[in-house]
């Protein structure tokens, strides 16, 4: 497989991913998914600012959150997000410094 294909392939999957995330399963909540999984809709925001900060695009944090939520970030989670347990956020935590440690 050529390097182009293999990239479209990765963006077709990237765009998969995002649009399940998004669409079908916005009841799936980003605490939940570091806890089991090490990552969130967060960390693919991020991610994605930081493949543009590679390339010399200048993006913020808000910026790319909104790219990847389609909307701002503030506007997704009133409209998405519930509040999060004890035993939730403590998990969290431990997560977030295995994961993510200071990056985030």
């Amino acid at each position: 497989m050529d390097d182009q294909t293999r990239i479209e392939l990765e963006a077709a999957a990237f765009r998969a991913l995002r649009h399940h995330l998004m669409e079908k399963r916005a009841d799936v909540q980003n605490i939940d998914m570091m806890n089991l999984a090490g990552f969130c809709r967060n960390c693919l925001s991020r991610w994605y600012q930081e493949a543009a900060d590679e390339r010399g695009i200048e993006m913020s944090k808000d910026a790319a959150r909104e790219v990847f939520y389609g909307m701002p970030y503030d506007d997704w989670r009133a409209q998405n997000q519930t509040d999060a347990s004890a035993e939730q956020q403590a998990a969290f935590r431990t997560a977030f410094a295995e994961n993510v440690g200071e990056k985030g």
